[in-house]
């Protein structure tokens, strides 16, 4: 149901649009919590270690009762209104411009466009359309999720006009270079295994033992996720550490801060300070969140594509017994 098939051809761009959209905020709602722990542990200086005394989180429980505390429940999903957005207009964009691209490649080439090449191709530049599309969302989503008390930004639209007016446009496209770096790999690792793991499924489980076809999307998923984050990590990271430059006064409170003067700068300074360990903080409720948020997209993905072919199938046959 991912990607162009030209057995079924039953879902057309605007039905992939929904249905990316559908996915996107069902799974941000439930995966907010995860994000804005690996948020705090991706841009914190000191090491994730409580033989550390200056760090403020040194796992995930321990920073689950920390914010829980110090900040509330709601705080687990800080910035959710922009995350929201960030979801919903990057499913939309990404599902749909995925779409579009395997129809091209059957289309104008001889490759079979449920190839898992071709998944990886048209996955890497559908994810970095849907990027550069939402990444003003993403960068106050990070803002918001990054902030302590007392607040900087009381509300979105707060946050768009001090952005504005203190830092200029070019302050909501903070980490794009690395984010442009590492999405296409990422989202295209993300599409080809998933291609591979749904083919291996298939060729595992026998046809007449075949049954729970959402849940084969939901473990799939999982893993597709898990080894394409592993494999281009670092680069969120740099996104991260980029993103919240120039607002060091909100991050006063979780500890040290750094400014940089781009990429490679970010990646020197990381190396010198915290050694290579310090493009992996924030690694295990990344992976979780990988995990989790990945398996669910896809999930719903297609339950929200089968359910719109259902539709339309059930409105074909009213039509042609009327």
């Amino acid at each position: 149901m991912v990607g162009y098939d030209p057995e079924t051809k039953c879902v057309s761009s605007l039905e992939a649009a929904a249905a990316g959209s559908a996915s996107g905020f069902v799974t941000r709602v439930l995966i907010s919590p995860l994000d804005v722990i690996k948020i705090r542990f991706q841009l914190q200086i000191e090491q994730l270690s409580s033989r550390n005394p200056g760090a403020k989180y040194h796992g995930i429980w321990q920073a689950v009762q920390r914010i829980f505390q110090e900040e509330g429940l709601v705080a687990f999903w800080k910035g959710h209104v922009p995350a929201q957005f960030l979801s919903v207009g990057y499913g939309a964009v990404q599902f749909t411009a995925f779409e579009s691209l395997t129809r091209l490649v059957h289309t104008v080439s001889s490759y079979d466009a449920r190839h898992s090449c071709v998944h990886f191709v048209c996955g890497g530049l559908a994810a970095c359309t849907a990027t550069v599309a939402v990444q003003p969302v993403d960068t106050l989503r990070t803002r918001f999720a990054a902030q302590g008390e007392p607040k900087i930004y009381h509300n979105l639209r707060h946050a768009v006009v001090m952005m504005y007016q203190t830092e200029g446009p070019r302050a909501f496209y903070r980490g794009l270079s690395p984010t442009i770096v590492a999405i296409f790999p990422y989202a295209g690792l993300q599409f080809s295994f998933y291609n591979v793991l749904q083919q291996f499924s298939e060729w595992v489980i026998p046809a007449e033992e075949k049954r729970g076809g959402n849940v084969k999307s939901l473990v799939c998923g999982s893993c597709a996720g898990i080894i394409s984050k592993t494999l281009t990590y670092p680069f969120d990271v740099f996104k991260k550490r980029l993103q919240v430059g120039g607002f060091e006064q909100a991050r006063a409170t979780f500890g040290q801060v750094r400014m940089y003067r781009g990429l490679l700068d970010c990646i020197r300074q990381i190396m010198r300070e915290e050694g290579l360990g310090g493009f992996f903080k924030g690694l295990s409720p990344s992976l979780l969140k990988a995990a989790v948020s990945t398996g669910l997209v896809f999930f719903w993905y297609e339950l929200f594509c089968s359910l719109l072919c259902s539709l339309k199938s059930t409105d074909s046959t009213v039509r042609k017994e009327s």
